[in-house]
């Protein structure tokens, strides 16, 4: 079986930068790495499903996102971490978008090219609409980190957020998963 960990990346995996784009404004949230690292020795593949509207917005370049992911990614291999497929949706919110979240495309499309079984996957972020990602794509799991806007949308959105798992970082999100998660696989 094929598990899958999918991860919005600002305020989820490195610190909300509003607009990030400058990789040294790249700050990776304290135990990430290792965090991650637990998940893909766990069998997990993980994947990144990032809205970087910033770009369909004009204020910078899928170069710049590039760059940004290149060194996020260069940051966490020093931990052994390595995502299978980064997932960028660059449009505007209204813009028309095929993969922008809380369109579940990106992880239907990871499936389909990874052969993944989303049901025994899981979608983490700092947003409602990461959630609803998952829960639209029919995954295991949605969870919320309380970093980011994480703690902002679980007191403005209680009930909407009452279906997903709230932990505060990404280590206790890999405590969850491999602690609670795996116990009903």
């Amino acid at each position: 079986m094929n598990r899958a960990v999918f991860l919005d990346r600002d305020g989820t995996i490195v610190a909300e930068k509003n607009y990030l784009h400058r990789p040294e404004d790249v700050v990776v949230f304290p135990g990430a790495g290792a965090a991650l690292k637990r998940l893909m020795d766990a069998g997990f593949k993980l994947f990144m499903v990032s809205n970087q509207s910033g770009v369909g917005r004009g204020y910078f370049t899928m170069a710049d996102v590039d760059k940004v992911n290149a060194h996020l990614c260069a940051e966490l291999a020093c931990d052994g971490v390595r995502f299978e497929k980064i997932y960028i949706a660059p449009e505007a919110p209204d813009a028309p978008s095929r993969g922008r979240k809380p369109s579940p495309q990106f992880l239907f499309d990871a499936r389909d090219e990874f052969g993944l079984d989303l049901a025994h996957s899981y979608m983490v972020g700092d947003k409602l609409i990461d959630l609803e990602c998952g829960w639209n794509a029919g995954v295991k799991q949605s969870l919320l980190v309380r970093t980011g806007y994480g703690t902002g949308e679980e007191q403005k959105s209680p009930d909407k957020i009452k279906a997903a798992v709230v932990v505060d970082s990404l280590p206790a999100m890999a405590e969850w998963i491999l602690g609670h998660g795996l116990a009903t696989d």
